[in-house]
């Protein structure tokens, strides 16, 4: 099942994040800059992070 969001919003500087909880509780949020980078603590405890030029996965 998809996560669902249940906090949405942009803070002073444009970037835009969301609060997530999966249906089996677990937690995360996605974190958009408005340089066109990125940063997801997803539910199921992955991490991703894309700068615009280049992705990470975390170990």
């Amino acid at each position: 099942m998809p996560d669902h969001i249940t906090y949405r919003g942009t803070n002073s500087q444009g970037n835009s994040y969301d609060n997530r909880v999966s249906d089996s509780g677990g937690r995360g949020y996605h974190y958009s800059n408005t340089n066109g980078s990125y940063y997801y603590q997803n539910t199921n405890g992955s991490q991703y992070y894309n700068s615009g030029r280049w992705a990470f996965w975390p170990c």
